[in-house]
């Protein structure tokens, strides 16, 4: 079967290959004849060392679905390494919130657990075990080991859970050891987070009243 449209185009460039996009077409059908063109030419240069690639999307507008769809047909060539996407919808998505990612299980101890971005944890984080983000950290479970949000100085980070017992929190690069009488009081929903460079801890129904000012939380 021959693919007669030409709604991909590749084109090489002085440190690598630049995939033209028709913003025209049915999403569908681009996504046909991109792992048409993948399988069936430029064999010598798609089979060979690595090689960078920057996407051009005219002014076609994707979701984050369907940019990982076209990442996924081009990440079955391994030696292809994405440097770039270029489109509408996604210069507008670097500039709002990120969204929150959704992970389940339990970290046990002696683990770690790290995301890029802001996380909801369906799940208990044992002692010993620990959580770090870039962005916020939310918990539906039981915190009792360390967790540390806006590792990379995010501030306004905040971390909270369903029942709050941690052994020690971060958030960006203030560390703080919860006092003693954590262990003996009654654990619940709060959420921790910075105020004046020291760490407060507040019930979880005040967490709307803390993020009034950014309009909506970070990514839920």
């Amino acid at each position: 079967m021959t693919v007669k449209s030409n709604h991909v185009t590749i084109k090489g460039i002085r440190d690598g290959l630049v995939f033209l996009l028709d913003d025209q077409c049915e999403f569908e059908e681009l996504l046909y004849e991109l792992r048409y063109k993948l399988e069936h030419s430029h064999q010598n240069i798609l089979t060979g060392p690595i090689v960078h690639v920057d996407i051009k999307l005219g002014a076609r507008e994707i979701t984050e679905e369907q940019k990982e769809e076209i990442l996924d047909i081009l990440k079955q060539k391994g030696n292809l390494l994405i440097r770039s996407i270029d489109s509408p919808a996604l210069v507008e998505e670097v500039k709002g919130p990120p969204p929150i990612m959704t992970m389940c299980g339990m970290v046990r101890s002696g683990q770690v657990l790290h995301h890029e971005g802001n996380l909801l944890f369906l799940g208990d984080i044992n002692p010993g075990g620990t959580v770090t983000c870039t962005g916020d950290i939310y918990i539906l479970g039981s915190l009792r080991g360390m967790a540390h949000a806006g590792i990379s100085g995010d501030e306004e980070a905040i971390i909270a859970a369903s029942v709050f017992a941690p052994t020690q929190l971060r958030i960006a690069d203030v560390i703080s050891r919860p006092p003693d009488e954590w262990e003996s009081r009654e654990t619940g929903m709060e959420f921790a987070y910075l105020q004046d460079n020291q760490m407060q801890i507040d019930k979880m129904s005040n967490i709307v009243r803390l993020r009034r000012d950014f309009n909506v939380f970070k990514g839920v």
